[in-house]
């Protein structure tokens, strides 16, 4: 899968990457800020998307931005689940700490689903 990573904390951007590049994920890019991820997001298939950036609680707009914009599946990175709402489901969010074992357990969820919305009914 094709991932884009929006993060502005380095070391965990790239714990990340390293988590999705050893379970054979290709990361497309990492994203500080809203410009850089949506210059990124056609490359994209799915999106890390940390909640509170530098420039405050940019994360849910720049995840709704992706989403309807690009297409692009978001999973949303925080400390703080509270911060980005009500209606998203438990797969849809991976709590820091993190490990790399939730990252991969995060997107392979994420995936099963999309591809179950995307089934055709029979």
């Amino acid at each position: 899968m094709r991932v884009l990573i929006v993060e502005d904390e380095s070391l965990i951007a790239l714990d990340i990457e390293a988590a999705l590049l050893a379970d054979g994920h290709q990361v497309v890019g990492i994203a500080t800020n809203e410009q850089e991820a949506l210059e990124l997001a056609n490359e994209a298939d799915l999106a890390f998307v940390d909640v509170k950036l530098a420039d405050g609680l940019s994360g849910p707009l720049i995840g709704q931005k992706l989403e309807k914009g690009f297409g692009v599946a978001v999973i949303y990175v925080t400390g703080n689940p509270a911060l980005i709402g009500k209606n998203l489901q438990t797969f849809d969010v991976v709590t820091k700490p993190h490990t790399r074992e939730k990252i991969i357990e995060a997107l392979r969820l994420k995936a099963a689903r999309l591809r179950a919305d995307s089934a055709p009914e029979a």
